[in-house]
């Protein structure tokens, strides 16, 4: 007897337990941010399931919650530039799920894990070599914006396929090989010293310039002077200097003052 009431407490236990299990099962919470892939008997269905509390079959329904929240992926890549320079690029890509491609991404790709390992690592580092073969190295620094933003516009279109959307790329870190450095440096050293030489060439060549113009105004100068020095100009300025002392004229006697009207007549008779 008392096995037998041992038998039906296990056996009411058991059938509560199954209750409970059956009374839980049929519900499914989807949190924030998330999208759960609706299976039916292991086979994708065409409905999604947004945040919240859903309804299912027990047994024959499951589910798999994936993330549509936006991630972060940081990624280095080795590419090289059009002038076969070696490039190496750190770059951070902001992506996340398209909620509503969530099942077809499960169904063709898988959760999160395979969608960064399978898809998004090996398109960057095909976009970027893709990239950055149309650019020289020099360009590549020089036109960086525009290099970003044909990363940008490639990733974006060949993650669209993949039903994953692109939020935001940033290029951290573009560097090249050591020797590049020092070539590039190199280079600019020469292009200091060639604009430094031109400009000492330059100011030389204002220099003598106005060297030649001084001694052509100094030239011109005399030749005018000369062409007015007449005698009668000659004889005013005399006569303008006059200190009002009469010379002497010194010779065989006593000395005698030179008479003025004298001098002034015997001038002007010439």
């Amino acid at each position: 007897m008392q096995k037998n009431k041992a038998f039906n407490n296990a056996g009411k236990l058991t059938a509560t337990l199954f209750l409970i299990t059956l009374f839980l099962t049929p519900f499914v919470i989807v949190g924030a941010g998330e999208r759960g892939v609706l299976m039916h008997f292991g086979k994708v269905r065409n409905q999604i399931l947004g945040e919240g509390i859903h309804i299912i079959i027990p047994v024959v329904d499951t589910v798999k919650k994936l993330s549509v929240r936006v991630q972060k992926q940081e990624i280095s890549a080795e590419a090289s530039s059009k002038d076969l320079q070696d490039v190496f690029t750190d770059v951070a890509l902001n992506w996340h799920i398209i909620p509503e491609e969530a099942n077809a991404i499960f169904q063709q790709i898988g959760d999160e894990n395979d969608v960064t390992d399978r898809i998004i690592n090996p398109a960057v580092e095909e976009v970027l070599k893709a990239v950055m073969a149309k650019y020289t190295a020099e360009e590549i620094i020089t036109k960086r914006g525009e290099v970003k933003a044909g990363v940008d516009d490639t990733l974006t279109t060949r993650l669209a396929n993949y039903h994953v959307a692109v939020d935001d790329i940033s290029l951290l870190h573009v560097h090249f090989s050591p020797a590049f450095g020092e070539a590039v440096e190199a280079k600019q050293i020469a292009e200091q010293e060639a604009k430094r030489a031109e400009f000492i060439a330059q100011k030389a060549s204002r220099q003598a310039e106005a060297r030649v113009n001084l001694a052509k105004g100094e030239a011109e100068a005399q030749k005018l002077l000369g062409e007015n020095l007449t005698p009668n100009l000659l004889q005013r300025q005399a006569i303008e200097k006059w200190n009002g002392k009469l010379p002497l004229i010194t010779g065989i006697g006593e000395p005698k003052f030179l008479n003025l009207s004298e001098f002034v007549k015997a001038n002007d008779e010439k």
